[in-house]
């Protein structure tokens, strides 16, 4: 059962965390690692250098537009391959993020975590709902929370 209610803003919690953490990603690879550091990783896995630009911005504009609930279930959705990339480079350092060069665990639970909001919606006081089409019933598109 779903309360009515407070559904919304339990997806406002969740949206609100998952931009903060774009967003300070995105900051960690710019003004800590650097981008010239955040390239040189990329090289070191086998990844082109020039994947760190746009990987730094979509981070950090995907991560504004989630936290003010732009879209923010379509943003969650097109920024899940940056999260299952991250999986894919973790996946042989072992499960537990805080080891050598970082597990996996992190990555997988946060594209959960943006699957998750692409599924219940954008939440209370998002600026710009996403419109999402009816499945198979012929009727136009609806609105959803």
């Amino acid at each position: 059962m779903i309360d009515q209610r407070l559904a919304p803003y339990g997806v406002l919690a969740l949206r609100a965390a998952l931009g903060i953490m774009f967003i300070a990603h995105a900051y960690l690879k710019y003004a800590v690692f650097t981008v010239a550091g955040f390239e040189s990783f990329l090289g070191s896995v086998g990844l082109p250098a020039l994947l760190a630009w746009p990987i730094i911005l979509a981070e950090a504009a995907g991560g504004i537009a989630i936290l003010v609930g732009f879209h923010s279930r379509l943003v969650s959705v097109l920024l899940l391959p940056v999260l299952l990339g991250a999986l894919v480079i973790h996946a042989p350092n072992g499960w537990v993020f805080n080891a050598p060069n970082g597990g996996w665990e992190y990555p997988a639970f946060l594209a959960v975590a943006a699957l998750a909001q692409a599924l219940a919606g954008d939440g209370a006081f998002a600026l710009k709902r996403t419109v999402v089409p009816a499945l198979g019933t012929g009727k136009p598109a609806i609105r959803v929370a």
